[in-house]
């Protein structure tokens, strides 16, 4: 990839700052199987600061997906990610009876951070005083992402097709959404549509705004539709404004994850860095209100040489 798109998109977004990062801080939870507990990152310096929270993927836990958010907390963020039932660390599998439980519990331990978001603050020395609770945004990878959009307001429809629970929480107010599983039907695999009932969304609730992120070459083994299938909470949802589809892109978006991760099939360090850049961008400007940010990384990214990605925008 062309460096100097890089350095343009740095530039958009600006230089980044040191960052303390202190886990695992332990929050109430009564009747979980297991104690909440997550990892809270933030700049050293700085004031109004905003919250992000980051829900993981399937497996992962609060040490995953460093690429993201160490990035976005030397950037001005207080980034919170949760280690959910799921993980490994767990050994919850599909077979252990809490695991049909698991994504509700998942966008529960979302709510659970956002209700004692002092308790999180607190846990880091000098952060109090700083942090900005009145601009929060949610983002997530994959199983995450459906957490997430909970979360926007994004639904599910029950067996009988009718639209389930709105759980969306008014103090979420953006969200990015990083290789979301679109929308339900007979394309789904049968273990899919027996064990993740989540994979049945109404995105036509989802009005909170929001930057959809996924890959051309992003083939789930739970869908037999192809990469668009992960374009879907943009086309249904009018909160879902901006498309970020990269190009050559698996479902671990180049190493979002980690670097040098296993289970990352699309190990693209250049990739990672846009995703990176252009993600701070829809933030800086969706929480700390600094509107020229995401304009100026889209112009950018439309004005590259490189074929690396496009943005759509509606």
């Amino acid at each position: 990839m062309n460096s100097s798109l890089v350095d343009s998109l740095e530039a958009a977004v600006g230089p980044g700052a040191p960052v303390v990062s202190v886990a695992p801080v332990a929050l109430l939870a009564p009747g979980r199987p297991v104690p909440l507990e997550v990892r809270v990152s933030a700049p050293a310096s700085g004031m109004d600061l905003p919250v992000v929270l980051f829900s993981h993927g399937n497996g992962w836990n609060l040490d995953g997906y460093a690429p993201l958010t160490a990035f976005w907390a030397s950037r001005g963020f207080v980034v919170i990610q949760p280690t959910h039932l799921d993980s490994r660390r767990n050994g919850f599998g599909f077979d252990h009876p809490v695991f049909p439980s698991i994504w509700t519990e998942r966008i529960a331990d979302l709510t659970r951070i956002l209700d004692q978001i002092d308790t999180v603050v607190s846990a880091v020395p000098g952060l109090a005083g700083r942090v900005d609770t009145s601009r929060v945004g949610v983002t997530g990878h994959s199983w995450g992402a459906q957490t997430a959009q909970s979360l926007l307001g994004a639904r599910i429809f029950d067996e009988g097709g009718r639209v389930g629970r709105d759980r969306s929480d008014s103090r979420v107010t953006a969200g990015i959404l990083f290789a979301a599983t679109g929308v339900a039907g007979d394309h789904l695999a049968p273990f899919a549509q027996e064990n993740f009932p989540f994979m049945r969304p109404s995105f036509g609730e989802l009005t909170t705004p929001t930057l959809v992120v996924a890959g051309d070459r992003d083939q789930s083994k739970m869908s037999s539709r192809g990469p668009d299938w992960f374009t879907d909470p943009y086309t249904h949802s009018p909160g879902a404004t901006d498309l970020l589809t990269l190009y050559g892109a698996e479902h671990s978006l180049g190493g979002i994850v980690g670097y040098e991760v296993a289970e990352t099939t699309d190990e693209d360090p250049g990739r990672v860095a846009v995703v990176q850049r252009m993600s701070t961008a829809y933030l800086r400007t969706a929480l700390r209100g600094e509107g020229d940010h995401w304009p100026a990384a889209r112009d950018v990214l439309k004005g590259s040489t490189d074929p690396i990605g496009r943005i759509d925008s509606k």
